[in-house]
């Protein structure tokens, strides 16, 4: 069993001064001084210039305060979403009609891309900000009105809390847990699989939910066995990304088997294969297979197995080439 190291830590690339939100004023104060940088979310779609997230200046907005238009504070900019610099207060409008979305784009010489499009050429800050901006846009969403009586609920400290307008209480946003799992069998071989909802020569890492009181190694045992009839051992969590399509956080973890017949369950995974690694690289390079793209999770589980990076296909290396899990 080969011991892994943790797959490398990034650092926050934006500050989410929480204290600093949740003083009294504090969002009205910070629109009404217009010296922060927006950004745009329009069907889970933001702007894209030369590679990165195009920042507006309030003067630009799109006027209009539609249903299901809002505001949340994202944080202030750290070092590492230079050129920017430091110390930018950046918001988040979110629900911005898509006709409008699509003026400001052609105006400013930009592109609407979806996260699994941009990923392709964004770097890796802001990458980062986009899944940010999208986990908390998708949670309000899915959130105004609250669970407890049915009332509507108001946002409060920046957009990071929703208070019910009836009963008082506070909603926070959540985050469902997930593993997904590198398996390794005893030739050193990695498994991986595929689903419906995929091309047929797309291969990933295998994932799943967790269940109520499971701990996270019981999943990987129990998610890995019901996919794909492959007992594993040894589970060791190597690192985590947010994935908020809708709202999960993915647990990457290592994991290893003396079983070496796998048995997709034909529901969730219909394809599995084995690859060396001279196998994956072929394949990879050949354009025979396509896996997970870079800055995912389970890419950086596939490379952290193989050693090294993994070079596409020139034709497979696209913006259009999903992220997947």
């Amino acid at each position: 069993m080969i011991d892994a190291p943790l797959l490398p830590w990034p650092d926050a690339v934006l500050e989410r001064a929480t204290e600093r939100r949740a003083a009294a004023g504090f969002m009205p104060d910070l629109l009404a001084g217009a010296r922060y940088l927006a950004m745009l979310l329009s069907g889970g779609k933001t702007l894209v210039k030369d590679g990165r997230i195009l920042f507006l200046d309030p003067a630009v907005l799109p006027a209009g305060d539609e249903a299901g238009r809002g505001t949340v504070f994202l944080g202030s900019t750290t070092d590492a979403v230079a050129p920017m610099g430091p110390d930018i207060d950046l918001v988040l409008v979110h629900g911005v009609d898509e006709a409008d979305a699509a003026a400001l784009a052609e105006s400013e010489g930009a592109v609407l891309l979806g996260y699994r499009e941009a990923v392709a050429t964004l770097d890796a800050a802001h990458a980062a900000i986009f899944i940010e901006a999208s986990a908390i846009a998708n949670w309000h969403r899915g959130h105004t009105h609250c669970p407890r009586c049915g009332a509507e609920t108001v946002p409060e400290s920046g957009g990071w809390v929703r208070r019910c307008s009836n009963d008082g209480t506070e909603h926070f946003p959540r985050t469902d847990p997930a593993i997904i799992v590198a398996v390794v069998g005893a030739d050193d071989r990695i498994l991986l699989g595929g689903g419906t909802n995929w091309e047929s020569n797309r291969y990933s890492t295998l994932a799943g939910f967790v269940e109520p009181g499971e701990s996270l190694e019981q999943a990987v045992v129990r998610e890995i066995a019901e996919e794909v009839g492959v007992r594993l051992h040894s589970p060791r969590y190597l690192g985590s990304q947010s994935w908020p399509f809708p709202a999960s956080l993915m647990l990457g973890f290592i994991a290893y088997t003396d079983d070496d017949v796998a048995t997709p369950d034909g529901v969730e995974v219909t394809r599995a294969r084995w690859f060396s690694r001279a196998e994956l690289a072929e394949a990879v390079s050949s354009g025979e297979v396509v896996i997970s793209a870079r800055l995912s999770i389970a890419r950086s589980l596939i490379e952290h197995w193989y050693g090294g990076r993994i070079e596409d296909a020139p034709a497979s290396n696209t913006a259009k080439e999903a992220v997947g899990g």
